[in-house]
């Protein structure tokens, strides 16, 4: 059994991972690993079309701040959320005037050019 620790999207775990289909000689249970704190899961995305326009990320980058919830009414040009690409700070503007419908991303989430990131009604 060997102990590992890993880190996905900045948060850090402890794991233990055992050798299967080999003699290790060793058939004592070890000690169970403290349990690691649980990551931050993103909202799922939609299962159905969601009614409105949704916002696509215009770069690859790492939300740093959401500034809006479901059920916000924006104007256009209000800044739905902060982006960091290339070590730039970019806001992303909402395109139009309406409520929001859904936010799909959250702070600290690595996104690609093109996901979808809210969508307003």
């Amino acid at each position: 059994m060997k102990n590992l620790k890993i880190t996905v999207n900045g948060v850090a775990y402890d794991v233990q991972v055992e050798e299967v289909g080999g003699d290790s000689g060793s058939s004592a249970p070890s000690a169970p690993a403290a349990p690691a704190p649980a990551a931050p899961k993103a909202p799922a995305a939609p299962k159905a079309p969601v009614e409105g326009e949704t916002v696509n990320s215009p770069m690859p980058g790492t939300v740093l701040e959401v500034q809006i919830k479901p059920g916000d009414y924006v104007k256009s040009g209000d800044t739905l959320l902060v982006l960091e690409a290339m070590k730039m700070e970019n806001a992303i503007a909402a395109p139009k005037d309406g409520k929001v419908v859904e936010v799909y991303v959250i702070k600290g989430q690595t996104v690609e050019s093109g996901t979808a990131l809210v969508t307003i009604g």
